[in-house]
C-alpha cells in the first residue's frame, strides 16, 4: 500500500513529524480504517526516500497515542478510535494547520484584516475547485 504522504525538506518542521501527522490526519479523516495494514517501515522509508529511523519515530509516536497498533509477525494497523476521540483530535489538527499559517502570516508582517481576507479567499476558491458554494 502506499500512501499519498508528502515530506518537505525545506520545512522546519522535522522530517517524522510530517509523516506522524499526515498519517493521522488519514487515520481521523476516516481515508485509513481502523484494522487498514500500514505500509511496513522499511517500506514506507524508501517510498519517501528517509531514513528507517525516521520512519520509526513516526510509528512510535503514533503507537504511544494508540492511533496504531504493531503485532508481532503480522504488521502495524489502524486501532480502533472512538468517535469523540476521532472529532478531537480533527479539532485539534484543524486549529494547529490554521495556527501555523497565521504565524507564517505574522513572520510575514502581514495585518490581520489581510489574513482574515486571504483565508477567506482560500477557503471560497477551494469550494469551488470541489464544485461547493460558500
Amino acid at each position: 500500500m502506499r500512501l499519498p504522504i508528502q515530506i518537505s525538506e525545506q520545512s522546519r518542521e522535522p522530517i517524522y513529524h510530517q509523516i506522524e501527522q499526515q498519517l493521522l490526519s488519514f487515520i481521523v479523516s476516516g481515508q485509513l480504517k481502523p484494522g487498514t495494514p500500514l505500509p511496513s517501515i522499511r517500506a514506507l522509508a524508501g517510498d519517501l526516500a528517509c531514513s528507517v529511523i525516521t520512519v520509526s519515530r513516526a510509528y512510535q509516536n503514533l503507537e504511544q497515542q494508540r492511533y496504531i497498533q504493531t503485532i508481532q509477525g503480522k504488521g502495524t494497523f489502524v486501532a480502533e478510535m472512538e468517535a469523540k476521540q476521532q472529532k478531537q483530535v480533527a479539532d485539534a489538527s484543524l486549529y494547529q494547520a490554521f495556527r501555523t499559517a497565521v504565524e507564517m502570516s505574522f513572520r510575514l508582517q502581514m495585518d490581520p484584516d489581510t489574513t482574515r481576507k486571504t483565508f477567506e479567499q482560500v477557503l471560497e476558491d477551494m469550494l469551488k475547485e470541489r464544485g461547493k458554494q460558500g
